[in-house]
């Protein structure tokens, strides 16, 4: 296999007159939990749905394990990838056993037995004869990990599967993104608006904002940065400096409208970028 699983280069994506996509590349490595962080709306729900192929970008060069999205190979690519994009596909009125069993058999997968499998997988094992419209959104989440995994993919692409959980939620769905990366080998493209959710768990980051990937980083050096002081980007520096001068530290210089440099080394790149997001502020990159 490659070791490069996914590579983006130029995706543009237009709807009408919208640019939802500019110019954006991004590459994912084998082994890779790559968080893509952005606010709402940035575009990162339209990366993942070109990749899937259910969207056409407007131009620009996708890869995915070795095939380019524009030959006759690609499907073998998406083959080989598992998705939960948007809100889990699952029905209502069926519980946890049934709705794997209907992903089985539009995968092709007739051997049942890797419906029990997975749900063990997941820890959703003793759910039983529960409705999915009863599971709570932990439970909703893990099931659609589930069906994402059914038929034990290379490559999984997860739509801000975060969102919305409450704290032991989020620290269990972290756990699970680490045994599907470590005990599975299955590399992992997850999206999420703030950056503390995927800071743990990520080995690599992509921020984008308005369609623009604004950088790449990966965990190493997102940690160097700590030691040495950091420059955040955000959309209100002065908003910014207030917050930071009144919660944590006045340790630090305004470099400009839209970057604060923080000079303290007591203080972690995650704590900060949730000081800023409880605040409303966008953190919008990190540099050194």
């Amino acid at each position: 296999m490659t070791d490069t699983i996914l590579s983006l280069k130029n995706v543009t994506k237009k709807f009408g007159r919208q640019l939802a996509l500019d110019n954006v590349s991004l590459d994912v490595k084998k082994g890779d939990i790559y968080g893509l962080i952005g606010r709402n709306g940035s575009g990162k729900t339209t990366i993942m749905k070109v990749i899937a192929d259910l969207s056409n970008e407007t131009y620009g060069q996708i890869t995915l394990l070795g095939h380019a999205k524009e030959s006759s190979k690609y499907n073998q690519g998406l083959n080989r990838i598992g998705s939960a994009i948007e809100s889990p596909a699952a029905f209502n009125a069926l519980n946890a056993y049934q709705n794997m069993k209907i992903i089985c058999l539009q995968r092709g997968i007739h051997d049942f037995s890797v419906i029990d499998e997975t749900l063990k997988f997941v820890n959703l094992a003793d759910t039983g004869k529960k409705k999915f419209k009863q599971f709570s959104l932990g439970m909703k989440q893990r099931l659609g990990i589930a069906m994402a995994l059914v038929n034990q993919p290379d490559f999984l692409i997860l739509d801000e599967p975060i969102n919305g959980l409450d704290p032991i939620a989020i620290v269990e769905l972290r756990e699970l993104l680490v045994k599907i990366n470590q005990e599975r080998e299955t590399t992992i493209f997850i999206s999420s608006h703030i950056l503390t959710e995927l800071y743990q768990v990520s080995t690599r980051f992509g921020f984008i904002h308005k369609g623009k990937m604004i950088q790449e980083i990966t965990k190493d050096e997102f940690d160097a940065i700590v030691t040495e002081g950091i420059v955040v980007k955000v959309e209100d520096a002065a908003k910014a400096a207030v917050v930071l001068s009144e919660n944590v530290t006045d340790d630090f210089e305004v470099l400009s409208q839209h970057e604060i440099k923080i000079s303290s080394t007591s203080l972690s790149v995650a704590e900060i970028n949730k000081l800023l997001v409880v605040y409303d502020i966008y953190v919008e990159g990190i540099d050194k």
